[in-house]
């Protein structure tokens, strides 16, 4: 979701405003998909390369997320959405850990579709994790194959996307789901985060039904 910076230094305003109109565009997002049939929604919303930002930034951040799945999660219930969180999130702060859990205990029960949220996430991290669960689970060298691997990952029950979608004009997969995105379809669009629009996803999607998946056949 890049660019929520951008659109506020383009209208003079802190960061966090940015971070703020952001998350409108989550939800208006996450409910045009719904509606369009989107199982799975997953949304990149801190790496664990953000942590070199301002302080200041990210200590706003972290309060952002903590005040929005409290405030939230009500809509979700609602809604019959199953929210999931990945990342380290043991480094997150305990009052944010517990929000986060009571978010997720609370929507579990969701059968209309599944948001998932990246936070202090990334995919060399995500993969290291589950090498390093092999080790723990003493998986020996010739049993290792890809589904060893795929079962150790953050949402192993996640189907691999079909269609990654990069905002704010960027041009690469920034460190997002590298072991799941590996025959996903990509689309770009200079729109900023918090500009992109329930006619943004519609050309997203339909520029992937227009597409032939051979996945490497």
């Amino acid at each position: 979701m890049d660019g929520n910076r951008r659109w506020a230094r383009k209208r003079h305003l802190p960061a966090i405003a940015g971070h703020r109109a952001g998350v409108d565009t989550i939800r208006r997002t996450l409910r045009a998909a719904r509606e369009r049939g989107v199982e799975y929604l997953t949304l990149f919303s801190f790496s664990t390369e953000n942590w070199s930002r301002d302080r200041d930034e990210v200590s706003a951040l972290m309060a952002l997320l903590e005040e929005t799945i409290r405030r939230e999660t009500k809509s979700l219930v609602e809604d019959d959405v199953k929210l999931r969180v990945i990342g380290r999130l043991h480094e997150l702060s305990d009052p944010l850990q517990k929000a986060i859990a009571g978010a997720v205990e609370a929507t579990s029960g969701g059968r209309h579709g599944v948001m998932t949220l990246a936070f202090n996430y990334g995919g060399r991290a995500e993969i290291v994790d589950a090498v390093r669960g092999l080790v723990a689970d003493g998986v020996t060298a010739d049993a290792v194959d890809e589904a060893a691997i795929a079962q150790r990952l953050y949402a192993p029950d996640h189907p691999d996307p079909d269609l990654l979608i990069r905002t704010g004009g960027e041009l690469r997969v920034s460190n997002f789901l590298l072991w799941e995105v590996a025959y996903a379809e990509m689309w770009a669009t200079p729109v900023l985060w918090p500009d992109f629009s329930v006619g943004d996803l519609d050309a997203a999607l339909r520029s992937y039904t227009e597409r032939e998946r051979r996945f490497g056949r």
